[in-house]
């Protein structure tokens, strides 16, 4: 497909991001195809193939329906950047456009790395066991790598205001989850409750590089299972690393365990993966960090993923995502959103 051919790609003007690749790209060739990558539920992501063979991907915000603070390009350009000389897996960085005439808003381009994203459980299924347990290992170690850093260090010092994670969190997405979900929606009430027990019990807090959506959806894995690279940071900011450590906690299934009403298992409730408790164990060898706080940073991150997911939902509902098949889930399935958070803090002995 063509730049020409590509006029019904959401969020492209596929003539326009050709001429500005060809002139800011080391390298690229043109003409060049765009295809929507599928799996992505905020920013937009496309393969970029040029006329010699070689890929690129290409991140834009959505459509519309953004919120204060959110899809920020020059940040997640940024983020990418600064890891690219570390010892943390990225993407690399080629172009940043900041000039919204080209397509509409900022976006920037990234070599195209290959490798299987774990997004379900089929991905995980196709790695090998030993693989799945490699995968699990080198997730935390890049965390640790991660975790490592000095903000200052990396120039990213300057990125986030001082005052703690968790109150900056709390405020930020409780007010876009109330741009998100009705005035009488239930969720919205229970959200709210939790999010002021959540207010209530604030830990003190370390000053880190934290990801903010660090899962192995997030990720491309070689055969062998260690991580290629670590994709969407669009969330990243600064503070403390157990923000990044419980989101991955909360989110690794394990066999066995029950999951809510409409929701899939994940990648790792495949037999192979290393346990939640091994990945807390593994991370603490690394590290040295008292994870003692664990169970509450797991019921903020259950409840700040409750406040994305609504957002989420709202655009695709309004129209304002690309269609890669995940609208028809949003329409026909709706768990409470704040369950599993509520939950989360009953566990916590804060319920």
């Amino acid at each position: 497909m063509s730049a020409a051919e590509g006029q019904g790609l959401a969020g492209l003007e596929p003539e326009l991001v050709e001429k500005w690749l060809a002139a800011n790209v080391p390298g690229l060739v043109a003409p060049v195809r765009f295809v929507l990558v599928a799996g992505g539920r905020s920013n937009l992501t496309y393969r970029v193939t040029d006329a010699s063979g070689q890929h690129f991907a290409l991140r834009r915000p959505p459509l519309g329906g953004v919120l204060s603070t959110a899809h920020d390009m020059g940040r997640e350009w940024r983020f990418i950047s600064a890891m690219a000389p570390t010892a943390v897996p990225v993407a690399p960085p080629l172009a940043f456009c900041d000039d919204e005439s080209v397509t509409g808003a900022g976006f920037y381009v990234m070599g195209f790395v290959d490798g299987r994203v774990l997004a379900d459980r089929a991905a995980a299924e196709e790695l090998a066991p030993a693989a799945r347990m490699r995968a699990g290992e080198h997730v935390v170690e890049v965390l640790a790598a991660l975790h490592a850093l000095d903000p200052d260090d990396v120039g990213l010092g300057a990125t986030a205001s001082q005052e703690g994670y968790v109150q900056r969190q709390l405020r930020r997405w409780n007010r876009q989850v109330h741009a998100s979900l009705a005035a009488d929606d239930p969720d919205l009430g229970q959200l709210e409750e939790i999010h002021d027990v959540l207010a209530a019990h604030i830990p003190e807090q370390t000053r880190g590089v934290v990801h903010g959506d660090f899962r192995p959806g997030n990720m491309a894995f070689g055969p062998d299972g260690t991580v290629r690279a670590v994709f969407d940071w669009e969330l990243s900011t600064l503070g403390d690393p157990m923000a990044d450590l419980s989101y991955l906690v909360a989110a690794w299934h394990e066999p066995g365990d029950e999951v809510a009403e409409g929701v899939e298992p994940g990648p790792t409730s495949v037999p192979g993966f290393p346990s939640r408790d091994e990945l807390v164990a593994h991370y603490t060898r690394l590290t040295g960090r008292d994870v003692t706080g664990l169970p509450y940073w797991i019921a903020f991150n259950r409840w700040r993923s409750a406040c994305i997911l609504a957002g989420v939902r709202a655009r695709y509902l309004a129209g304002v995502m690309a269609d890669d098949g995940y609208l028809a889930e949003a329409q026909q399935s709706r768990p409470r959103l704040g369950e599993a958070a509520a939950q989360a803090l009953k566990a916590a002995g804060l319920g």
